[in-house]
């Protein structure tokens, strides 16, 4: 099911949380929600899944205005929320058929919802303990399983993979990847690295307004604006080769970090690679390209610059 936000705003008291944002989501795309504490993720889930109204603006999910009808849409996603609410007094198995109940899973299926959700998370050792006597990776295996109970079309998730050790961090991203296949699902997290390894694009909320939208590459070059080379080229003479390169029509800008090993920065002029142009001068000039790697800003550096101010 696609998700549509049209320029939703929503206040709290004179503070505008959410500041007439837009985009959408398709079905089969993972997108991840990046931002400081307090740019508005948590508060956008919220008005996605119906927890909170918004002042402005709407959401369909599936083409059915949530607003509208709030009970039809919730049927449709399941939502694991930051703080992940559980009753430590129930054990593992009567907490997911109890869940199921709610989300209106027909019983003659709940039985194997839950044995399957318990598979899915890798609960099967726990599912006799009570809530209250797993650690916190496992507790949020239980709020997973719990948002995915009824198979929802739609899966809305705040900080996943908080409190997972890393090998559950990694089955967790893994199955993400799985349901992204077929479900529509967003994600917000604070791990980078994260974003990279499970999300198809990434969207950068800051102070409640989008300040980016796209994949990891994208907003990397986004970022640089030019092509940066790191580039080694030997048997010519330095400055021979410096001159060579400047004199390149799709080089802008020529540095040496290492003049006794031929070593330089090329910046591209904006919108042009000088890759093909510097492979084709070293061949004329029977000079080596020993070297030629590409630089890449890391997403971390992104999101620093675009969330700082």
């Amino acid at each position: 099911m696609d998700i549509i936000v049209e320029n939703v705003t929503k206040k709290f008291g004179p503070q505008k949380a959410v500041d007439d944002i837009s985009f959408s989501v398709k079905t089969g795309e993972i997108l991840g929600f990046l931002g400081p504490n307090g740019a508005g993720k948590t508060t956008m889930m919220k008005i996605i899944t119906n927890y909170f109204s918004p002042n402005g603006g709407r959401v369909t999910v599936g083409g059915i205005p949530v607003a509208d009808n709030p009970n039809e849409v919730k049927k449709h996603i399941g939502y694991l929320p930051e703080n992940n609410p559980l009753y430590l007094e129930m054990p593992v198995l009567d907490y997911l058929e109890f869940c199921a109940g709610l989300l209106g899973v027909p019983k003659n299926q709940t039985g194997d919802r839950v044995r399957t959700m318990v598979r899915i998370c890798g609960l099967n050792e726990e599912k006799h303990k009570k809530i209250g006597e797993l650690s916190k990776g496992f507790r949020q295996r239980v709020g997973l399983a719990q948002a995915m109970i009824h198979n929802p079309e739609v899966l809305v998730m705040d900080e996943p993979t908080s409190g997972l050790d890393p090998n559950q961090i990694i089955e967790i991203r893994k199955l993400i990847r799985e349901l992204g296949k077929e479900k529509t699902v967003i994600l917000s997290t604070h791990i980078l690295p994260e974003v990279e390894a499970t999300c198809d694009r990434i969207l950068i909320i800051n102070k409640g307004k989008i300040v980016a939208d796209g994949t990891s590459d994208t907003l990397r070059k986004q970022a640089t604006g030019q092509e940066i080379l790191h580039v080694k080229i030997e048997d010519g003479e330095p400055n021979a080769v410096f001159t060579a390169l400047q004199n390149l029509p799709s080089v802008g800008l020529v540095d040496f970090t290492d003049r006794q090993l031929n070593r330089f920065e090329i910046q591209t002029r904006p919108g042009m690679s000088a890759k093909r142009d510097i492979f084709k001068m070293c061949m004329d000039k029977g000079w080596a390209l020993t070297e030629m790697i590409p630089f890449e800003t890391k997403l971390e550096d992104v999101f620093r610059n675009l969330t700082m101010n």
